[in-house]
């Protein structure tokens, strides 16, 4: 305290300068309708940018928990979607999607290879979350692969930038199916081989899953057709797809359960007997 009034000794003329300069500051600004709308509009400016920045931060600190809850909301409505009783009226939706087919988990990306031959992503779910082989993987924009091994707590993912991936594929306009692969050549683009030839098939056509397996449901995005070009045998197309998934980018993944998947195994199983 004692410090204080030192202090005030010392630089009371200063101090009652400030204290005079403010008074006629204030009186000036309150009897003069300009000088009080240039204050007012300089300590909003001024405000205003600091709270611009304040919020700026907050925001960017708080990315990622928003992240996680579009992700859930995501995962919410990819369900509804996938278990709709009527695929035909995309208006309706089952409110009882949990007893659905489909169940959706989301998870995010830990590794990601697209420059080998063989590439392959780690996810942070695995065992302990129900995750087994042979699921499928996907991102709102299209496919990505299909889980290959899992340990407790992580499982990695066969991309399909993977020279073994095969994955069943048709044109969306026809229903025309092929077989998806990879060439290698470039981490944007795939294959869809084996085509029939009597498909009209074009330039800027929508490339889908087929739904003829028990990992992907039907109509699930994977790109358009770029360019096509007859088999030596001239019975068949195989068609360049420009993916719709940056597959050198992914951060955030779906994984795709069949709960009717064993069934369906069981079934082919004693069909090939």
């Amino acid at each position: 305290m004692q410090q204080i009034f030192n202090f005030v000794i010392k630089n009371k003329t200063f101090l009652l300068f400030l204290l005079l300069f403010s008074i006629a500051l204030t009186l000036t600004i309150q009897s003069h309708s300009y000088h009080r709308s240039k204050f007012i509009n300089s300590a909003n400016t001024l405000t205003g940018g600091v709270y611009g920045t304040v919020n700026s931060i907050s925001k960017y600190f708080d990315l990622e928990r928003k992240n996680d809850i579009l992700l859930e909301e995501n995962k919410r409505l990819r369900a509804q979607l996938f278990n709709s009783k009527n695929k035909l009226d995309s208006s309706y939706i089952d409110s009882t999607f949990s007893k659905g087919q489909y169940k959706v988990i989301n998870a995010k990306v830990y590794k990601n290879s697209y420059s080998l031959t063989h590439n392959y992503l780690t996810i942070n779910r695995g065992e302990k979350d129900s995750i087994k082989q042979d699921f499928g993987v996907i991102t709102s924009k299209g496919i990505v692969g299909i889980i290959d091994q899992t340990s407790s707590g992580y499982a990695t993912v066969l991309s399909i930038l993977n020279k073994k991936s095969r994955i069943n594929a048709m044109l969306k306009t026809t229903d025309h199916i092929g077989s998806l692969k990879w060439n290698s050549a470039s981490p944007f683009y795939v294959q869809l081989e084996d085509v029939s030839k009597f498909a009209p098939v074009r330039v800027g056509d929508t490339i889908i899953t087929g739904g003829q397996s028990a990992i992907f449901p039907k109509g699930i995005g994977i790109g358009v057709i770029e360019s096509f070009e007859t088999d030596i045998g001239g019975d068949t197309y195989t068609i360049e797809v420009k993916l719709f998934n940056d597959m050198t980018n992914i951060g955030s993944v779906y994984i795709l359960e069949n709960l009717d998947r064993n069934e369906v195994k069981t079934l082919e199983s004693l069909s090939n007997e």
